[in-house]
């Protein structure tokens, strides 16, 4: 059980960091067509905080289990990013993107797995 929360940690914390790096980084220019959003919608301090949030989740899933320091900590992690997507979910499907919704449905189902499993293997 143990291996599967880290193949699952480690797949949605490489997403995270990536995903979080390009909102914390980039320009609302450079994100325009990924994310027609980032910048209209939701205003760039809002769209960096995005990003800082799943950085930190990102980091959240693996370092604590890593160290062993706080453990928990992975648990709360895995929580706050499948809320996140949850959300983002909602936001999605309130704007008519549903092109892309299988993406946030496929992270609320990885998220909650590795919930599951962070918690069975606490």
């Amino acid at each position: 059980m143990d291996i599967a929360y880290w193949i699952v940690a480690g797949l949605l914390a490489v997403f995270y960091l990536y995903a979080g790096g390009t909102k914390v980084v980039q320009s609302q220019e450079q994100l325009a067509p990924m994310m027609a959003w980032a910048g209209t919608t939701i205003p760039m301090a809002g769209v960096r905080a995005i990003g800082v949030l799943e950085v930190a989740g990102a980091l959240g899933l693996v370092l604590p289990r890593l160290t062993g320091v706080l453990p928990g900590l992975a648990v709360a992690a895995a929580i706050g990013l499948t809320v996140l997507q949850v959300l983002a979910l909602g936001f999605h499907a309130s704007r008519g993107e549903t092109k892309d919704l299988w993406l946030n449905g496929v992270l609320v189902v990885v998220g909650a797995v590795a919930v599951w499993l962070a918690v069975a293997t606490a």
